[in-house]
């Protein structure tokens, strides 16, 4: 009887440990440098519907369900998508937009599991008149998820993907 209750108290005290010592936050951001101009390339990056062309996902699934509310490259600009297993389903929206240098975003993951993230883009001046993009994402990490990120990195679950991203677009955007 004792027994069970220490193995029952050890256990709860370890789950309430790794909670403590759990990363509460994650930042995964990729860059790359394009020839062009930067007013060009924000122009371009600010649609949602542009994101499909050069957006790893959307060739993991290039049967995936779209639908775009709003005025795409607008504030409050929603594209959902619903596709396979590696895509899931979700949204984006279009939450703050600083003409020229930056997009910000929330991401609403709803398949395969509930979660929230801040997703957004950065364009400054690069070198010899090109542009540095920087493409990234953030958001907190929830109890009991925070202790599975004691075991997994969310800098590797997604940053093959934002490099892959953003060398299709400079791709694109310099042919």
């Amino acid at each position: 009887m004792y027994i069970a209750l220490y193995i029952l108290l050890a256990v709860v005290g370890i789950i309430l440990l790794l909670g403590l010592i759990a990363p509460k936050s994650y930042d995964v951001n990729r860059s790359v440098e394009i020839a062009k101009p930067t007013a060009e390339v924000f122009e371009y990056i600010k649609y949602l519907k542009n994101n499909d062309t050069w957006s790893p996902w959307a060739r993991k699934d290039p049967n995936m369900q779209k639908k775009f509310t709003g005025t795409d490259g607008e504030v409050g600009a929603i594209s959902y998508w619903n596709g396979n297993k590696d895509v899931g389903e979700g949204e984006q929206e279009i939450t703050k937009i600083i003409p020229g240098k930056r997009i910000e975003g929330q991401l609403r993951f709803l398949k395969p599991w509930k979660s929230t993230s801040d997703c957004y883009l950065d364009v400054e001046k690069g070198t010899n008149n090109g542009t540095k993009v920087t493409w990234g994402f953030k958001g907190n990490n929830k109890f009991p998820m925070s202790i599975m990120m004691l075991f997994m990195s969310m800098d590797k679950m997604v940053g093959k993907d934002f490099e892959e991203g953003l060398a299709s677009l400079k791709s694109q955007m310099e042919s």
